[in-house]
């Protein structure tokens, strides 16, 4: 596989994660907020953090604003990870928190090698757009 595919398929997996889970939650955004809530965030930021999903998962797939896209999802990753699932008596939940944080990982490197030549930013910076990749 050539650099450019394998940073095709790294946006698609990662992107995918946090694009089919902001969908799902389109079903029950209350319910979600009530489960915010109980890690201290504001249950009305339920409905922004399910567009941050969407949106951000789709932007990774697609390839545009990769690299700003890739630290916020980094920074969700984190801070979701330490207000839900830091707790160190259950081995469960500390697994989860590695996954945050190993996911934090690979959008940390998406954040320095850009999209790749397969996407939206690099069809724009070809055209001389300005782009934040």
């Amino acid at each position: 596989m050539t650099h450019s595919t394998v940073l095709l398929v790294a946006r698609i997996l990662l992107g995918a994660l946090f694009l089919v889970s902001g969908l799902g939650k389109l079903g029950d955004v209350s319910g979600f907020g009530q489960y915010m809530a109980s890690g201290g965030i504001p249950a009305a930021l339920a409905w922004p953090a399910v567009l941050f999903e969407i949106i951000a998962g789709a932007a990774l797939i697609v390839g545009v604003m990769t690299r700003v896209a890739a630290y916020a999802l980094a920074a969700f990753c984190v801070v979701s990870g330490l207000l839900y699932h830091f707790d160190p008596a259950d081995q469960m939940q500390m697994t989860q928190l590695l996954k945050n944080l190993a996911l934090a990982g690979g959008y940390l490197a998406l954040s320095v090698t850009g999209a790749g030549r397969l996407s939206v930013d690099a069809r724009l910076d070809d055209r001389g757009g300005a782009v934040t990749s």
